[in-house]
């Protein structure tokens, strides 16, 4: 389940009721989940929890499909499912494998997106527009310049500032689902202990040393 409340139907704002409309028709999306695309469709009931919040960022998702936007919807998808692997965010992957496919993306460059560096399915521009995304997502903005100067040389500054913006927005949007454990994201924690055998209290290296002190 979501870490935070979720917002019933009766208990939504008329903009969000709106959105539940068109996402779960007439069912509160709280007491029976589930959108069309097979999402439990707790992001957007949770969302709802701030109006404004919700209206601002379904708004950016019209900015980034905007006929006004100038980025290929390709290379900005490239940016939107790179930030959801790099990110760990199996909701934000998934949902822009199908819109990767919706602009055109091969399932051959979707396949590879875990191990682009390696793949040789990638125009030059592509794979500038990937490696830019790892340096927005794994180093924190940290661009070399020979990654900025490909980028340059392949698209203009208006392409650019709308590439860096919607990958930045989905790098946030990966975060917060992981985060509030939303859709995809509502996973349990695998880094931890796996208990020793019964009977056994010692770890493997102190054992090893031990063995080492009694050798020498």
């Amino acid at each position: 389940m979501p870490r935070l409340k979720q917002v019933a139907r009766k208990d939504a704002d008329p903009f969000a009721q709106k959105l539940y409309d068109v996402l779960f028709g007439d069912r509160d999306p709280v007491e029976q989940p589930g959108t069309a695309t097979g999402t439990p469709g707790n992001w957007w009931t949770v969302f709802a929890l701030v109006p404004d919040a919700f209206r601002h960022t379904t708004e950016g998702f019209q900015f980034y499909r905007s006929k006004n936007r100038k980025i290929d919807p390709k290379l900005r998808e490239l940016g939107q499912i790179r930030a959801g692997w790099a990110r760990g965010s199996q909701f934000v992957f998934s949902q822009h494998c199908k819109a990767c496919r919706d602009v055109g993306l091969s399932e051959e460059q979707i396949e590879a997106i875990p191990h682009w560096p390696v793949a040789d399915c990638w125009s030059p521009v592509e794979r500038a527009v990937l490696a830019y995304t790892d340096c927005l997502v794994l180093q924190g903005g940290r661009v070399p310049d020979g990654i900025f100067d490909a980028l340059k040389a392949n698209l203009s500054d208006e392409e650019i500032l709308e590439l860096t913006y919607v990958t930045a927005t989905y790098d946030m949007h990966a975060t917060m689902s992981r985060a509030l454990r939303l859709e995809y994201d509502d996973v349990d924690e695998r880094i931890v202990e796996v208990p020793a055998p019964d009977g056994s209290s010692d770890d493997v290296m102190s054992m090893v040393d031990d063995k080492k002190k009694r050798e020498d």
